[in-house]
């Protein structure tokens, strides 16, 4: 599965601009992954961009234009990650706990897409981010369904519940020098990750599909 980003019939950007821009959603995706992206000022992304106002909104002309370029470069990042998971990793529990893991795009994506509603809802009409969203959906769904057959995840587990419990481990304090031990957090997902191991007692209801924690 191509990892490529939906076509765009723009003429390419010049280096300078094509530099501009990467900083600009770079600067962007550091801010929205500790803060709320309807909240920060713009003037702030521009000053961690190191670029001028004006050439921020050259590029993205309001706030929607630059989170909508920020979740469209991060699934794409992720999907890639979710393949070379797959391809790389011994196991496809293995490439689950990888990309769980490792993923910041995942992860900001999954803050984007999950922890913030209001500015989901401003994308759900953009046709190239839920092709997006989606085709990550599908590689985790791909995941969770080969580590259930390989035996590794427990049978009574979907793709929603591990990106429900994804979503929920994102709630947690940054990982900082304040937590109480420099390991709190990985600590913290190896006891997430171990209950979705192949063992241990029924789960109230059913299991949860994509769809059922990101609807359309």
């Amino acid at each position: 599965m191509s990892a490529d980003p939906p076509v765009d019939d723009r003429p390419p950007l010049r280096a300078d601009a094509r530099r501009n821009r990467d900083q600009i959603i770079g600067a962007a995706k550091a801010i929205f992954a500790a803060h709320d992206p309807e909240t920060v000022p713009m003037e702030e992304v521009a000053r961690r961009a190191r670029v001028g106002v004006g050439t921020l909104y050259r590029r993205f002309p309001d706030r929607t234009a630059l989170v909508r370029a920020v979740v469209l470069d991060n699934f794409a990042r992720a999907l890639a990650e979710a393949d070379a998971a797959g391809a790389e990793e011994p196991t496809a529990w293995d490439a689950l706990v990888r990309l769980l893991r490792t993923s910041a795009e995942l992860d900001l994506s999954v803050r984007l897409a999950v922890l913030s509603p209001r500015t989901w809802a401003a994308l759900r009409a953009d046709p190239d981010a839920l092709e997006l969203r989606d085709r990550v959906l599908a590689a985790i769904d791909a995941l969770v369904l080969a580590a259930q057959a390989e035996g590794a995840l427990r049978a009574d587990v979907g793709a929603g519940d591990v990106i429900r419990l994804f979503s929920l481990l994102l709630r947690r304090p940054l990982c900082e020098d304040v937590e109480p031990a420099p390991f709190a957090c990985e600590r913290t997902l190896a006891v997430a990750l171990d209950g979705l191991r192949a063992r241990g007692g029924g789960l109230p209801g059913e299991s949860l599909t994509t769809a059922d924690v990101l609807p359309r």
